[in-house]
């Protein structure tokens, strides 16, 4: 996120808005986890905010970060805007997502297809080609492809209830198990007994699944654990939380999949 705004803009705003809302430096500063001196200096002008300290700032002082951003922002309105409640205070709007299990599996099945001969899928690869499939997905269109919920673990996104689902398909002969080594680790990979039903996917959704199978499907554990570690969604949540999908609106390149035309 490129912010248009001058520092001291940015932070003549910031002060408006904690004020509006009856808060100290001290206690502004304590909510968003930064030393009050820093707080002083952004107010001032005299210091950058980073998009994850905006991010946390529009948490607090309850604006859009949208709306802050826009040249025609006033401060004596944002009492009208209360954020959405959901699940995940990392939340902007209002996104919870349903688990299509069909679509997750024919997801899994068709990623498999394309990828199982190639040594490095294993399941940590797999996890991050399932969290770019769906997020850049609901980046592009704004509904959810698997409508699977991904946690912020050490190594990454990890979509819930996938150990459950990957066992239905083993039970039901989908799916097949293997345990090997790859560079001397141990590694779990998936091979697929059937194929995907294509007449369950869009074609959108496969471009979207194939252009991240095209892009990362080569890529090792490590590295794909980096990048998914650098991508919008991941950074702005907390350790061990569900990560909000709608943090993929805030993705810079070579992240963001969708073109938005510059504001001025």
């Amino acid at each position: 996120m490129k912010l248009k705004l001058s520092q001291k803009q940015i932070g003549q705003r910031i002060m408006e808005l904690r004020k509006t809302k009856g808060l100290s430096q001290e206690d502004l500063a304590k909510s968003i986890g930064m030393s009050r001196p820093s707080l002083a200096q952004i107010e001032l002008g005299n210091r950058n905010v980073d998009v994850f300290e905006l991010f946390r700032l529009s948490q607090v002082l309850g604006f859009s970060l949208d709306e802050f951003l826009s040249p025609d922002f006033k401060t004596d309105e944002v009492l009208q805007y209360e954020q959405p409640k959901t699940e995940n205070k990392s939340d902007l709007r209002i996104s919870v997502p349903d688990l299509k299990v069909n679509k997750f599996k024919n997801v899994l099945l068709y990623i498999l297809e394309r990828c199982a001969g190639k040594p490095n899928i294993g399941e940590t690869v797999l996890n991050k080609l399932l969290y770019f499939c769906d997020f850049n997905f609901y980046e592009l269109y704004e509904e959810h492809l698997t409508g699977a919920r991904y946690k912020k673990l050490p190594y990454g996104p990890v979509p819930q209830k996938l150990d459950t689902i990957i066992n239905q398909m083993i039970d039901k002969g989908q799916l097949k198990r293997i345990k090997t080594e790859y560079h001397g680790f141990p590694q779990t990979r998936y091979m697929p007994l059937e194929k995907a039903d294509l007449m369950q996917l869009s074609a959108a959704e496969k471009t979207v699944i194939d252009n991240v199978i095209q892009q990362m499907s080569d890529w090792n554990a490590n590295k794909i654990s980096e990048y998914s570690h650098k991508d919008m969604p991941w950074l702005a949540t907390n350790d061990s939380d569900y990560i909000s999908y709608n943090l993929a609106f805030y993705r810079d390149l070579p992240y963001s999949v969708r073109v938005y035309e510059e504001e001025y």
